[in-house]
């Protein structure tokens, strides 16, 4: 990568130049020029160095440089080392050795992007709807952001678990289960089928009759300890509600294009008592008024008393912190993850630093060997800059919420192509408000809260899922315009880059695998999504400036066409976007 050469290169120049910095950790950042007249590259490091050495800046840039150019001696790969301002070095590639590599990526399938050398086991908890309860709007961006990551690391060649940690256990279905005795009878006995609103309704009645009806309390929680003890009916019952649940889920997750497995809070269940158990045996148990808990320092409450980790309550039940605790040790001891990712919101930061720690002090979790991240993400607005709810004032479901999607890029697509054939138009509608969707999250900063707009998500101007697609189909265009035999000549053909658009171009192309790299590091879509607006505008740019059909230069354009086409369709794939031939 070239990213990794120019590093290594600058920082091997600076230990020569100044012996001093040899034997520290020094490694020189090397980015690429926010602008072209900058040259290709730009390096910084003479002013960090200049406190260190007790030089100036421009004296340590010359330094770096003259030293430099005897470490790239010979080498076809630097065309100049420029000093700029007080002290940067501007770095310019030759033309040769951007052609060079721009047809390595032309002839690899992988866009000549090595898989990693060590593929590690990474283990993406996303998703993460409760059973019994619609997913909302509050569920889309842990989906679509698990997804990419997933997608992500395994187009680098990591083995992925993709997990989501549905909450199917506790009081809960209880409630439920003891309304729908009540009032649904039919449906817990199989005689009778429904669909999860009818869940959700009821789940809404059980709770409100749970907090004003003693007598009921009483029954919910018999059939929390029925559940519990496995009996047969009521585990029976719980078997219908995960069921209904479950297949209403499927319907949103094939909508979205996403595999995931389900591993809910049931499944870690009989590991928990173990688990307190343990904790005990390693004296990390303090009595709260008669709860279990553990105290990690640095954790206060709004009063600054400590803030406690709880893993067994007082009436000897369960909850959250103990499930985590026991999905994190069984992760690490018995799936053998090594990068744990959790992608939940922003509310849940305080819960998984401290879920990390206890690990930590449990000894389950060695940071050395196993690299856990809690992805947090921000808020889906609406118009009007609050939550966004559905026209009722109601939480939006999440998939009314794609459906609508979908019949906004409808009607687009019938007013702006007429005479388009329905079902294909249809297809189309689907990919694009399913795509538009998913960038418009993706697009933004995941820390941020954003704004959520069909009309400025479906746009086929600005950073849209609609102009990248457009984007795509243009160059699918220039092949069939061009004709049949365009894969022979794609075959034949190398790339020669003669004008400025060309090489800006090709530039930007060799910077993908460094773009993924850092989404990598990240975990940040953004860093993508602004990688493929920007190749998509650099691609306008040479469609504008350089002729490709009919023109001496043909089948080399064509070839450059078919690396812009090769690495936006991996981009959006990796983004969880399907791509479209014609628009």
């Amino acid at each position: 990568m070239i990213l990794d050469i120019l590093r290594d290169k600058l920082t091997h120049a600076a230990m020569t130049a100044y012996p001093e910095l040899q034997g520290s950790s020094l490694q020189l950042e090397v980015t690429p020029t926010a602008h072209e007249k900058f040259g290709h590259y730009q390096c910084n490091a003479a002013m960090k160095l200049s406190k260190t050495l007790k030089k100036s800046p421009q004296a340590i840039a010359d330094a770096l440089i003259t030293s430099t150019d005897k470490s790239f001696d010979n080498s076809p790969m630097i065309e100049c080392l420029e000093i700029a301002g007080p002290g940067f070095i501007n770095i310019t590639l030759t033309q040769n050795y951007l052609t060079l590599l721009v047809n390595r990526m032309a002839k690899s399938e992988r866009l000549n992007i090595p898989v990693a050398a060590r593929p590690k086991k990474v283990i993406i908890d996303f998703s993460s709807p409760n059973t019994a309860k619609e997913m909302h709007v509050g569920h889309l961006r842990s989906t679509i952001i698990g997804d990419a990551l997933a997608n992500l690391f395994e187009f680098l060649g990591h083995q992925v678990l993709r997990l989501n940690h549905i909450g199917d256990w506790g009081t809960s279905f209880g409630m439920l289960i003891a309304y729908m005795k009540e009032e649904a009878k039919d449906v817990l006995t199989g005689k009778v089928a429904t669909d999860l609103s009818h869940l959700a309704a009821w789940y809404k009645a059980a709770k409100n009759r749970f907090d004003i009806d003693p007598e009921f309390k009483k029954k919910s929680q018999e059939q929390v300890v029925a559940l519990q003890t496995g009996d047969p009916e009521a585990l029976k019952a719980w078997h219908i509600i995960c069921d209904i649940s479950r297949n209403a889920y499927q319907e949103i997750y094939d909508l979205l294009d996403i595999s995931i497995i389900e591993r809910g809070e049931s499944f870690y269940n009989p590991m928990l008592a173990d688990v307190v158990t343990d904790l005990q045996t390693k004296d990390l148990i303090t009595l709260s008024d008669g709860a279990k808990c553990i105290f990690v320092e640095g954790f206060q409450n709004r009063e600054g008393q400590p803030f406690p980790y709880m893993v067994q309550k007082s009436d000897g039940g369960y909850n959250y912190d103990t499930t985590d605790l026991a999905s994190i040790r069984h992760r690490i001891d018995v799936e053998r993850g090594e990068r744990l990712i959790y992608v939940t919101d922003a509310g849940q930061s305080v819960h998984f630093q401290m879920l990390f720690k206890v690990a930590e002090m449990a000894g389950y979790l060695d940071t050395s060997k196993v690299e856990v991240n809690h992805v947090p993400f921000g808020l889906v607005l609406g118009t009007d800059g609050k939550k966004f709810k559905s026209r009722s004032g109601e939480t939006e479901k999440l998939i009314d919420l794609l459906t609508t999607a979908i019949n906004h890029a409808d009607a687009i697509l019938a007013e702006r192509t007429p005479d388009l054939d329905p079902i294909e138009r249809n297809i189309l509608a689907r990919t694009l408000g399913i795509g538009a969707v998913k960038y418009a999250d993706l697009s933004s900063h995941r820390i941020s809260d954003y704004v959520f707009s069909y009309d400025k998500m479906l746009r086929f101007e600005g950073n849209t899922a609609a102009y990248l697609l457009y984007c795509y189909v243009r160059t699918a265009g220039i092949k069939r315009k061009i004709g049949s035999h365009t894969d022979d000549m794609l075959m034949q053909a190398t790339i020669q880059l003669t004008q400025p658009a060309e090489v800006t171009l090709a530039l930007h192309l060799l910077q993908f695998e460094a773009t993924l790299l850092q989404m990598e590091r990240d975990l940040l879509p953004n860093t993508l999504t602004e990688y493929l607006f920007t190749l998509a505008e650099k691609f306008n740019a040479f469609f504008r400036d350089c002729r490709v059909e009919g023109t001496p230069e043909q089948d080399s354009r064509l070839l450059l066409c078919d690396v812009v086409a090769k690495t936006m369709r991996q981009g959006l794939n990796i983004l969880g976007l399907k791509t479209i031939e014609k628009m």
